[in-house]
């Protein structure tokens, strides 16, 4: 059981001890695993998979530490279950886990299937940094501007920092001239198709989902399956502040949008370029642009509620 303390502004702590007597309580032997790093996390946890083979890695934490034991367990086929503790949680809510109660969360553990997803691998095409994974969305743009501004702020908790960022990002420009260039690129039941295998365009920001939601519930990439073998791209065009303003709170909303200027793709490859243009996955600092993200099929082993999904 790996925790990260800072998850949920402190909460992770309390939700790690609920979660360690629940599975004790049922017989479960739990290594707790704590330490200062993600790096030194990631060493644990790949040193316990590699010499005792664990029944699951389990995250106490959001999608940010999810993110951070993806090189360890991705590809091992080593279940990764979620207690969720975290702001965002977009992971598990793809799964229908619990946000809310710490010991239904931890039940998944032991009453739990397996299931087997899709990953997203991130290459920087200039800074020569290690490809990262990711299991939800990678933003650019705007989008990667509010997660790190969210990032950082204390107040509000939950969802509503990711929209007070966003209103503190609409004072700055918004948009610049994206590239992106596709492989095996489809709209084949997309809400909103684009067209062809590439976009040139002035886009306020660019998305690319193995999953449908980002900064807890927002539905940047509606049609988006996280195991298809492919990843969904969201082009949001240059927007004025007024169309931005009525555009953030549909997508905070949870609902999927129809604005003639948010396009959509799919394929299995993707790359994007963008001067001067940040990039976030799974709602961690990721570089800037140019990247290539590639979909790498059944990469990781999930545990989620019996029945669902």
């Amino acid at each position: 059981m790996v925790t990260n303390p800072a998850s949920g502004l402190g909460r992770a702590s309390a939700v790690a001890a609920v979660a360690a007597e629940r599975l004790r309580a049922r017989g479960v032997e739990v290594v707790e695993v704590r330490t200062d790093s993600a790096a030194e996390s990631v060493r644990q946890v790949r040193h316990s998979i590699a010499c005792r083979r664990p029944d699951a890695v389990v995250s106490v934490g959001g999608d940010g530490l999810m993110n951070v034991l993806l090189p360890a367990v991705a590809q091992t086929g080593v279940p990764l279950a979620l207690v969720p503790a975290g702001s965002g949680n977009d992971l598990a809510r793809v799964f229908d886990i619990p946000t809310k109660n710490t010991v239904a969360a931890a039940d998944i553990v032991l009453d739990g299937r397996t299931r087997t997803i899709d990953l997203g691998r991130l290459e920087s095409a200039e800074s020569g940094s290690a490809p990262m994974w990711f299991a939800t969305v990678v933003g650019t743009g705007f989008d990667a501007r509010v997660t790190l501004r969210a990032n950082e702020m204390e107040w509000p908790k939950g969802r509503s920092r990711y929209t007070a960022a966003a209103v503190a990002e609409l004072s700055h420009k918004c948009h610049a001239p994206y590239r992106v260039t596709m492989s095996d690129a489809s709209t084949e039941g997309l809400r909103n198709p684009g067209v062809g295998s590439a976009v040139r365009a002035d886009a306020v920001m660019v998305a690319v989902g193995n999953t449908s939601t980002y900064g807890g519930g927002m539905l940047i990439c509606p049609d988006a399956i996280p195991d298809d073998g492919l990843l969904d791209l969201t082009v949001v065009g240059e927007l004025s502040r007024f169309e931005m303003m009525r555009l953030l709170p549909v997508l905070a909303a949870g609902k999927p949008t129809t604005h003639p200027k948010v396009v959509q793709f799919r394929a299995s490859e993707i790359t994007v370029s963008a001067p001067g243009t940040p990039v976030t996955a799974d709602g961690e600092p990721a570089g800037m642009l140019p990247i290539t993200i590639r979909s790498v099929p059944a990469a990781l082993t999930v545990l989620a509620p019996a029945g669902r999904w």
